[in-house]
């Protein structure tokens, strides 16, 4: 075993410069002498993380601790920052000058509050509309998300702040994502899953990539060498250094090896008890450990943490450049969908009184849930946007239209146990167990009165544990009137609740914090069996549980403010508690929801839908009887003011979809091949390449709306397509160019873009690839020309036989298009050998 004994330098009375500190060397040579100087010991514990969120210095030699933050959606950590709009939403603009924007933004924040990595960005594509995770990436297109992700490092990193890129790799569900393989056919994962990953390495040189939870091909991805050794570092060249996400470490051995540089949050396995024997063994290298010491420290030198306080104190943390590109992104992002009768923009000459309604219209619904949700210094509600802009000669009225907040039902709702002594007593009756079974004997059985615990990170009782404990609720309800009757839950983790041994709510697999909702008819008079279970694994534990006689939607306020109002506009969707970071939510909007949708549009044919989510929700039942339709994703802290500047034409809508909306679940790519169950935890990438807009024109179905749609208020018309060339070589440049005109009466913005379809070719590949756009700002009547380049790269496919891209000769077609099926220019071109 080496061991490198090194005093202070006061000790050994080095008060000159070493060279590791001094800024004229290189700093590979910087990152030598450093590395030198370190013990073995030392080196190790570096490979754990350090209070959370830090990887740990080292006080003798001044490395100094290095802080992160969470952030795809701000700079989470350290207090209140700035919320800005999701990165699906980001990827809905298709603006990589907005996203370039937004990254040195972030990267302003995290030197206010003494940040050095962010981590962020994910790039994950989306595989399935219900992922919780959906909104923090950017949409279904690997050649789209590699455009944003490429940006928004170059940005942040700008700022002297380092990018990780996440989740490597193939993380496309958050449901069982600790122990669910991706088996992925490896051109598969070349063409799809990884290319976003590829041009953050290649193109922005990202400092830091995190691996997934998620095991890939029956491998763990913190353990996955053909991952991590054979393609990220050997292929893509990649010298930053590779983190686990939090707790995705296994083993220690296996995660050395594999090219896991450092364990997240801290060194729980990669440590001196693991890794001192290994090396003695032979089991690990000295030099793979030198190797990640090297990745870190050169990260450190490269970004100057070493030379300069990190901190930059003169820069406030609430930035109004921050606050100004959250707005605009969430100006941008926004995708009209639907616009019957031109009722969009609002005229305020025609309208008197307006209905805000719906669970999404206030307060402000900022972002999904989980580790990259920002508590913002401000926020706009869609209510705030309407009022502030409606005017005064505009009555704005505002109803919810469903509960959402059920703390008085919580506390409110009777139950009864049968005492064999006392008889009939208000509470159920709780039995807790020790374990998470709920099974042996109870360790305490009491009568709870009501159930609403939030015992934090504590416990129930003395008598229990703080984590892996259980609950058994059982007992009965009194109804007097028959109807249907609505059951309530929140808990975190899992529950389940049966009424009259009937399974009515099962979330037993959940974790975070979540409300599920049950709706049972019960005959007047009766006495109804109650057994709630819950299950409390580790962290936070809560529960609660009540119930109430269920009400129409058509009898609620909302219903009757929409009647009497000119226009309804109606915010429904997800939020931080439906829709977030592990767990999948429905593809379908809550049964509620859609009710008060379909009421509200019964007595208003001036409705407009907000839907506030991540991606795709069933719209079918209620869609075709609204006259509006806007999609605004999670839209930041700004989104109120954004959504109103849209819905009375101070902003014209310029959003497209990054993602293809299917009609049904059962119309999209991996509808057989989702994970959605106990069992065999193993998901079959069985759709191949045909994902998104890709499956949707190999299979002929129309989507509901398709990859890259979104309507404005103007039109625009393409012409005069030209190519440099008929005939291209492999090495050659092809340069496309073609004129966009505004034809309407406003101004407006567009996103034309470019498709390549190979004609013919041995392999099976898709109708089209996407290989190129523009966000073009036009006025009424103006012409520009825009122009395009590619490569051979843009006509490769990955070849299984060869192991590598192939760009096969033979005639190609270049596509301009404003959205994948709407293509209005086509030329074709042939690549030569």
């Amino acid at each position: 075993m080496m061991t490198i004994l090194v005093g202070t330098l006061a000790e050994k009375g080095l008060a000159q410069m070493l060279p590791y500190q001094d800024q004229g060397l290189s700093v590979e040579e910087r990152v030598n002498d450093l590395l030198a100087r370190m013990t073995l010991e030392e080196r190790i514990d570096m490979l754990g993380g350090y209070e959370a969120f830090c990887i740990r210095g080292n006080e003798r030699l001044g490395i100094p601790v290095i802080k992160m933050s969470d952030g795809p959606l701000g700079v989470r950590n350290s207090g209140k920052a700035t919320a800005f709009p999701a990165g699906i939403a980001f990827a809905a603009t298709w603006h990589t000058d907005l996203m370039r924007e937004y990254g040195e933004a972030v990267g302003r924040e995290a030197r206010s509050k003494g940040v050095h990595i962010m981590l962020s960005p994910g790039v994950n594509i989306h595989r399935v509309p219900m992922c919780g995770r959906n909104f923090e990436y950017f949409g279904e297109d690997p050649y789209l998300a590699s455009r944003m992700a490429v940006a928004y490092i170059l940005g942040v990193q700008s700022q002297g702040v380092a990018a990780t890129v996440k989740h490597f790799a193939a993380n496309n569900q958050e449901y069982a994502r600790y122990t669910v393989s991706s088996d992925v056919n490896e051109r598969t994962l070349r063409e799809i899953y990884l290319p976003t990953f590829r041009a953050a390495v290649e193109e922005a040189q990202v400092g830091a990539v995190m691996t997934a939870y998620n095991l890939l091909n029956g491998v763990y991805c913190s353990e996955n060498a053909h991952l991590l050794r054979t393609i990220l570092k050997k292929e893509w060249g990649f010298d930053g250094f590779v983190m686990s996400d939090w707790g995705a470490t296994d083993d220690a051995v296996a995660a050395t090896n594999a090219g896991l540089d450092l364990e997240m949050p801290s060194g729980e396995r990669m440590n001196r008890r693991n890794l001192l024997p290994a090396i003695k063994q032979g089991r690990v290298s000295l030099a793979t450990i030198d190797d990640k010491i090297r990745r870190m420290l050169r990260i450190m030198f490269r970004f100057g943490w070493f030379d300069r306080p990190q901190t930059i104190e003169s820069t406030p943390p609430h930035h109004p450049d921050s606050r100004a590109v959250a707005l605009q992104a969430a100006r941008e992002a926004t995708v009209l969908l639907k616009n019957d009768r031109n009722l969009l923009p609002i005229d305020r000459n025609n309208i008197s009184s307006i209905a805000v309604l719906g669970p999404n219209a206030h307060p402000a619904v900022t972002g999904g849930g989980g580790s990259s949700r920002v508590d913002p210094f401000r926020s706009v509600s869609f209510l705030d946007g309407v009022i502030n802009l409606a005017g005064n000669s505009i009555r704005v009225y505002y109803s919810p239209g469903v509960v959402t907040d059920f703390t008085e039902i919580f506390r409110g709702s009777e139950f009864w146990t049968l005492d064999e002594k006392k008889g009939l007593v208000r509470g159920l009756k709780g039995e807790y167990f020790a374990n998470k079974v709920l099974s042996g004997v109870p360790i305490l059985t009491r009568i709870d009165r009501s159930i609403f615990f939030r015992w934090g990170e504590g416990s129930p009782a003395n008598e229990a544990p703080a984590d892996s404990f259980s609950v058994r609720w059982t007992g009965s309800l009194k109804v007097k009137a028959e109807g249907e009757y609505e059951f309530i839950v929140r808990g975190d983790d899992g529950y389940r609740l049966y009424v009259n041994d009937q399974l009515l709510i099962d979330n037993s697999r959940a974790r975070p914090p979540r409300t599920r909702r049950g709706v049972l008819r019960l005959a007047s008079d009766t006495l109804n069996d109650i057994k709630l279970e819950y299950v409390e694994r580790r962290g936070n534990a809560e529960v609660a549980f009540g119930w109430s006689r269920r009400r129409s939607a058509r009898e609620s306020e909302a219903v009757g403010l929409a009647a009497k109002a000119d226009v309804a506009l109606v915010c429904v969707g997800f939020n931080p508690e439906t829709e977030g970071e592990d767990f999948d939510r429905p593809f379908e909007l809550p049964d509620e929801q859609v009710e008060l949708l379909r009421e509200v549009a019964n007595v208003n044919k001036n409705t407009i839908v907000v839907i506030t989510a991540g991606g795709n929700v069933a719209m079918s039942g209620w869609i075709e009887n609204v006259a509006g339709l806007l999609q605004v994703w999670y839209p930041g802290q700004e989104g109120g003011t954004a959504l109103a500047e849209i819905l009375f034409g101070e902003v014209n809508p310029s959003g497209k979809l990054p993602v293809s909306f299917e009609e049904r679940w059962e119309d999209n790519a991996c509808y057989n091949s989702y994970l959605d169950h106990d069992g065999d935890k193993r998901v079959a990438y069985s759709e191949g390449i045909l994902l998104g807009y890709r499956h949707f024109d190999a299979r002929g179905i129309e989507p509901m709306f398709p990859f890259g749609f979104g309507l404005s208020y103007t039109t625009f018309e393409y012409g005069n397509l030209s190519l440099s060339a008929d005939r291209l070589r492999i090495g050659q440049k092809l340069k496309v160019s073609f004129d966009i005109t505004n034809t309407g009466i406003i101004e407006g913005a567009d996103t034309p873009q470019l498709y390549v379809h190979d004609i013919e070719s041995s392999e099976p590949r898709p109708l089209k690839e996407l290989k190129g756009f523009a966000k073009v700002r036009l006025k009424p009547g103006e012409t520009r020309k825009i122009e395009f380049e590619i490569d051979d790269r843009a006509l490769s496919y990955f070849s299984l036989s060869r192991n590598a891209w192939f760009a096969e000769p033979g005639e190609f077609e270049i596509g301009i298009g404003s959205s994948s099926p709407d293509i209005r220019l086509r030329q074709r071109f042939t690549l030569l050998p």
